[in-house]
Formats: structure tokens, sequence, C-alpha cells
């Protein structure tokens, strides 16, 4: 090129054109070469982008199954035994529920927004979990705080209701890869906190109460596993 541009005008003898006309076509190639390359580039983007979407959507759909209550359901047998928490588990009571709250991103948001307060109210898996016995009671500990008493576990709804002389709370059981959740209605939740310790003025509580209570069918409470 630069030896090109160099040269005076003189006629190429077998093309019949100027120097500088010659380089005007190799420039043009050249920049339309680049043009190409570019929308060829642009094009494979796009296409990835859209395989990225699909792939997204993909999981965003498995993950919908995964929390919505009752469409995997835990068995009487698989109940039985001692969890321990592992984490904050949030899921919808229905899949149009789930869509309606903005999907899978919802129930993580969930998840992710109560850890910060799982944490201070001294949540962990050193002192919060819950056995399960064939004989219908149950004992646990959250926060280090111990709980005993009955338990009923409907199959059908996935309701659990627990029971003691402090109080009767209804939870849900929802299948987890590994474990199961424990999830409660917000105002369960706090009630079951609230009673079991001494944080019963505490705000942190009401703000994990309060994480839920803007999703219709959101449930929230423990990832837990064996």
């Amino acid at each position: 090129m630069l030896y090109l541009r160099s040269r005076n005008l003189q006629e190429d003898k077998k093309t019949g054109f100027k120097t500088s006309e010659i380089y005007n076509i190799l420039r043009y190639k050249e920049m339309k070469s680049i043009k190409i390359g570019m929308l060829a580039l642009a094009s494979l983007i796009m296409v990835s982008c859209g395989n990225v979407g699909h792939v997204m959507n993909g999981k965003a759909l498995g993950n919908a199954v995964k929390s919505v209550i009752g469409l995997d359901k835990v068995k009487s047998q698989q109940l039985l035994g001692d969890w321990k928490y592992r984490g904050p588990g949030c899921a919808f009571t229905s899949e149009n529920l789930l869509a309606k709250a903005g999907g899978e991103i919802a129930a993580v948001q969930i998840e992710e927004k109560a850890l910060p307060y799982y944490q201070q109210v001294g949540i962990s898996s050193d002192n919060t979990f819950i056995s399960f016995k064939e004989d219908g009671s149950f004992t646990s500990k959250v926060a280090g705080t111990p709980l005993s008493g009955r338990y009923t576990f409907d199959e059908a709804t996935q309701k659990i209701t627990l029971k003691n002389l402090l109080f009767s709370v209804n939870c849900y059981a929802k299948k987890e890869v590994g474990g199961i959740s424990i999830l409660f209605e917000a105002n369960k939740l706090l009630t079951l906190l609230q009673t079991i310790s001494a944080f019963s003025g505490n705000k942190d509580l009401q703000t994990i109460s309060d994480l839920s209570k803007k999703y219709d069918g959101a449930r929230i409470g423990f990832d837990m596993n064996k």
C-alpha cells in the first residue's frame, strides 16, 4: 500500500489504470473485507447470545420446577431422619405465582437477602437442625435454642404441622437436590423464631418476615441436608 501511494501517477501497462486508481481499488476491497468480517463476527455474537438465552431459559425453566412446593413430593419415609441447616430456602405455592413474581430469580433473591439476617440472628449449620422420628415426635434447634414436640405430615399437600405446649405452626416440605427445604408462611416463620428465641423485638426477624410478604405465594425457611 505504502509503495503504491508513494509512486507517481503512472498508468499500469497491464490494467490501464493509474497507480492511484489501483490503490483506491485495493483499499476498497480491503475495507469491504473488514466490513464482511465485522458482520460475520456480529452474526456470530448474535447467534451465541441466542444460544445463551436458550440455555438460560432452559435453566430457569428447570429451576422453576424445583422452586414450587409439591411438584416433586417428599414421601413420609423420606422425611424421617436428621436434617441439618445448610442455607435459607424459598419456594412458591404454584408455578403461576412463581412466574408472576419474576421466575426463579425471585426465589434466589429472597434467599440471598435472607442470608445476612439469618447470620445476624445466629442461625448456622452448627446450631440449627430438625429430626423427624417415626413415632411422630420431632426434636430441633434453631440458632441453638431447643424445640421439641409432635408433628404430622400430609403427603398430598406437603404440609408439616409442628406442635408442642407453646405453639402449633404449619410449614411445608419441598424436595431439593441432596435434601429438603422446610418452608413457612412469612408470619409463621416470624412466630416460630420469636417463640423459641430471645429475639422477639429484633428488627432482623421482622425483615426476614417482610422479605417474602411482597411476593404472593412465597414461602421462606431453611434448606436442609442429612
